[in-house]
């Protein structure tokens, strides 16, 4: 499945990180969303150009406090589950992206899709909660699990974050329809959350899960599926750097994964990123690169962040 144009390359795809609308330490506002959306449209305009593109995003912060506020008003919506929490919180993020996009780039057209993503049914990690989504929580605003769950958390420092499974994204259920929009000069903001996770059944039937699927190998499956010509993955680090957390961490211009074997990658945040990125070098030798927002002009040109490679060959 191609999204090529004649005699054009690829498109880009560019993955935000879950903290492009809520950093760590903003106030969990609409305001603040706001202002982080108009930051995070400024930084892709810089990187594209004219170049055709596709944008993906996290929603972690956005998707636990969702779930985590089911039936907080009268008992409405009390049995939310987390599928549908997911793509509430991705027509949410999409449209304001949406906004701020077409503001910054008006002659471009953009459309948000929601997107539903098949994991195997059988995947030993839909049994293991693992992936942290929504805000860390003290004892006294911790809230309770909903009736007949049990829900699980990370503990850490006084303070509880939710986790849930995480499974392998399979595959893009609404992958023609990004390749229509590309392939007519419209902007898709997609896989949301790395996409809604969805099991098929006898007959085709898709069930919902209680789940998340890691957005940074979502991204990885649409930029290859679409033969994209280079893959951004922008988060609130500059580069990925060898002995993060010492005194002495510093920043890698390219990455391998005999050298990424060697890193020890918070499992949480950077580890999958650089997962997704070898995954996406290693089967299409094209570049996928790992950098901030801010220094996001520089990432294509190699002026800034960290170029994952395919291993290099001795000689």
């Amino acid at each position: 499945m191609s999204a090529h144009r004649d005699g054009e390359d690829g498109p880009v795809v560019i993955g935000l990180g879950g903290n492009a609308l809520l950093t760590r330490t903003d106030t969990p506002s609409m305001a603040v969303q706001w202002q982080n959306a108009g930051r995070a449209a400024a930084a892709i305009r810089t990187v594209v150009g004219d170049r055709l593109f596709a944008v993906t995003h996290g929603n972690g912060p956005q998707v636990g406090a969702l779930a985590a506020s089911g039936g907080a008003t009268a008992g409405l919506l009390a049995d939310q589950t987390l599928d549908v929490a997911n793509a509430e919180s991705a027509g949410m993020i999409g449209y304001m992206l949406e906004q701020e996009l077409a503001g910054r780039m008006p002659e471009r057209q953009f459309a948000t899709l929601l997107t539903m993503v098949v994991v195997a049914a059988d995947d030993p990690d839909l049994s293991v909660a693992r992936k942290p989504i929504g805000p860390w929580y003290d004892s006294r605003t911790r809230p309770a699990s909903p009736a007949g769950e049990a829900w699980h958390w990370l503990d850490r420092d006084g303070l509880s974050r939710r986790i849930v499974p995480s499974p392998a994204p399979v595959e893009i259920l609404e992958l023609d329809a990004i390749v229509a929009l590309l392939a007519a000069g419209i902007v898709p903001i997609c896989a949301g959350g790395g996409g809604i996770a969805v099991t098929r059944g006898p007959r085709g039937k898709l069930d919902g899960l209680e789940a998340v699927v890691d957005k940074d190998l979502t991204t990885a499956l649409l930029a290859e599926r679409i033969e994209a010509s280079a893959m951004l993955l922008l988060t609130d680090v500059d580069a990925v750097h060898a002995g993060w957390g010492s005194g002495h961490a510093r920043a890698l211009a390219t990455l391998d994964s005999e050298e990424a074997a060697e890193l020890d990658l918070p499992a949480g945040s950077m580890g999958p990123k650089v997962e997704a990125a070898l995954g996406f070098a290693e089967r299409t030798g094209r570049p996928a690169v790992i950098g901030s927002l801010d220094g996001a002009a520089g990432l294509l040109t190699g002026e800034r962040g960290t170029r994952i490679v395919a291993k290099r060959r001795a000689g």
